[in-house]
């Protein structure tokens, strides 16, 4: 997924999101930022949010049954990995990819796994913290095996 493609399914998701909480036309576009006109333009297609108008909808709906379907969990990983090339965050609690992610590779220390819906992928370690997502393989790939040899080296030295 890339910016574009991110965009194009907030975009045609506006209007079920506005129908999901029950807003008017008028509240919706005061949330968002943008006119009614504008507003109308987008949920008929013929118009955009942007990708600051797209991250906003995500931020602010985001418990939205409509996003966490349309891209498999909590789209902020998916914003995040887009806005940076590769994201590292200080061990976020997750849930251990019981619905929306598929195990690629992993021991009792870290596991990589993918998401089912957007293909970006995650590394946990293993209190199901998140250490790293990115929608670059081979950066996920190449940040696993470090961990792995760290925490191999880790173990070494303890003994």
């Amino acid at each position: 997924m890339d910016r574009s493609k991110f965009i194009s399914t907030v975009d045609s998701k506006l209007k079920m999101i506005r129908i999901e909480f029950d807003y008017t036309q008028d509240k919706m576009a005061e949330i968002v930022g943008v006119s009614k006109k504008t507003l109308i333009q987008i949920e008929k297609q013929r118009g955009s949010l942007g990708w600051t108008g797209a991250v906003c909808v995500c931020l602010v709906f985001k418990d939205s049954e409509i996003l966490q379907m349309t891209f498999g969990g909590d789209p902020q990983d998916i914003i995040r990995s887009l806005a940076f090339d590769n994201y590292e965050e200080g061990g976020q609690n997750t849930m251990g990819g019981k619905i929306w992610w598929r195990d690629q590779k992993g021991d009792e220390r870290y596991r990589v796994q993918q998401n089912l819906i957007s293909q970006h992928y995650r590394i946990l370690d293993g209190e199901n913290r998140r250490i790293c997502f990115s929608f670059d393989p081979e950066y996920i790939k190449k940040r696993y095996e470090e961990l792995s040899s760290v925490a191999s080296a880790n173990g070494r030295q303890e003994k």
